[in-house]
């Protein structure tokens, strides 16, 4: 992948059927983890660790800071937030694709200064199936 705007990099959500970008993120990051399955045994090789391909756990984490772009996407992100509710979220990689998929916000934090806007933080993590499609 070459060099792209980070302004570039979208968080949506699942607004009845349709996404809506949720905010003017100004941060973001999206990181995929893979658990290993250790099956590494006395007859491995040299004692080298084995690991059981496609067997761990797979999951995803999202995080993002910036300003909510209207009260409309504010009020869908904190009534999710307190509902517990799983929504549809999708993120698009410019120039590599998107990522779609259930996702729990599990912090919400609110900050600001005192001659400053109001600014959040949001974390989500997988809840389910993700799929990718190219662009």
């Amino acid at each position: 992948m070459v060099a792209q705007k980070g302004k570039d990099l979208l968080l949506k959500i699942d607004n009845g059927g349709s996404y809506v970008t949720i905010a003017g993120l100004r941060s973001r990051r999206l990181a995929f983890n893979a658990e290993t399955v250790d099956v590494t045994d006395a007859e491995s090789a040299g004692r080298w660790r084995e690991l059981l391909g496609g067997a761990g756990v797979q999951r995803a984490s999202l995080t993002g800071a910036g300003l909510f772009k209207d009260q409309a996407s504010d009020a869908l992100v904190r009534t999710a937030f307190f509902a517990g509710t799983i929504l549809s979220w999708q993120v698009l990689i410019p120039d590599f694709g998107t990522v779609t998929g259930p996702f729990q916000i599990t912090v919400l934090e609110y900050s600001g200064e005192h001659n400053g806007e109001v600014r959040f933080e949001l974390a989500l993590e997988s809840a389910g199936h993700l799929s990718f499609g190219a662009l």
